[in-house]
């Protein structure tokens, strides 16, 4: 409990940085597009939040910073049944994520990416994939994983690939591919085929982002698309700052 009320204090503490920022730092790449991690990475002293509003009225607040030159750190908390009327809101354990950028790219070659994303979603579920009163997740967290990012056929067009192992099971491998196309940076179109291994577990996402400034941007998306009680809708916001 005590690690979920620093982690509630520190993004408290920081979200009035990004408010009191005048411009914020245009969003010039994509870090993820919406579950997959790209291979790029924040630059030094930059910071992004993120809010997304998702599946039986949970909200997950994230906060991610270039430490370092190429090396982006980020903390996730999330409550779950916050929005709507339920009187059963539970803070969920906080999620850590890093992400280290190892090579750029070059005309043929992509940029490369390792890093490791402790979030998990789908808080609430059964073995069965039933929601009910459980502490089960839906989706497990994406854990170790290397991805490989680079433009294709025409100027905007991005395509994304990887490898995961939740928890660092090597056993568990799963595959991720997905792309997404900037429109005159005042709309981007996204798609992504994420935890594969087979038909069962692998998840298909949609969705469009909306430049609302330079700095600041709209997802609205579907996430499991096609799974019928599993399909979820989802909105999230984020702002790119500096400090």
């Amino acid at each position: 409990m005590k690690l979920k009320t620093w982690t509630a204090c520190l993004i408290c503490m920081l979200y009035p940085f990004a408010l009191h920022a005048a411009q914020g730092d245009p969003i010039s790449l994509e870090t993820m597009i919406l579950d997959i991690p790209t291979a790029e990475a924040l630059d030094r002293y930059q910071a992004s939040f993120l809010t997304r509003a998702y599946g039986h009225g949970s909200i997950m607040e994230s906060i991610d910073f270039g430490v370092y030159p190429r090396i982006n750190i980020g903390v996730s908390l999330s409550a779950h049944e916050l929005l709507g009327s339920s009187d059963d809101v539970r803070v969920l354990d906080p999620d850590f994520r890093v992400k280290w950028k190892i090579f750029d790219g070059s005309l043929y070659l992509p940029a490369i990416a390792i890093g490791y994303d402790g979030r998990r979603y789908g808080y609430g579920y059964d073995k069965y994939r039933v929601y009910t009163d459980s502490k089960n997740y839906l989706d497990e967290r994406k854990g170790g994983y290397i991805t490989f990012t680079r433009e294709i056929i025409v100027p905007g067009l991005t395509a994304t690939a990887g490898m995961n192992f939740s928890d660092f099971n090597w056993k568990d491998v799963f595959w991720f591919t997905g792309m997404y196309y900037n429109w005159a940076d005042k709309i981007g179109f996204m798609a992504e085929w994420d935890n594969i291994r087979n038909t069962r577990d692998s998840r298909l996402n949609l969705g469009l982002r909306f430049y609302l400034h330079p700095s600041l941007a709209m997802d609205a998306a579907v996430r499991r698309v096609g799974r019928g009680d599993e399909s979820e809708r989802i909105l999230q916001i984020r702002y790119v700052t500096s400090f």
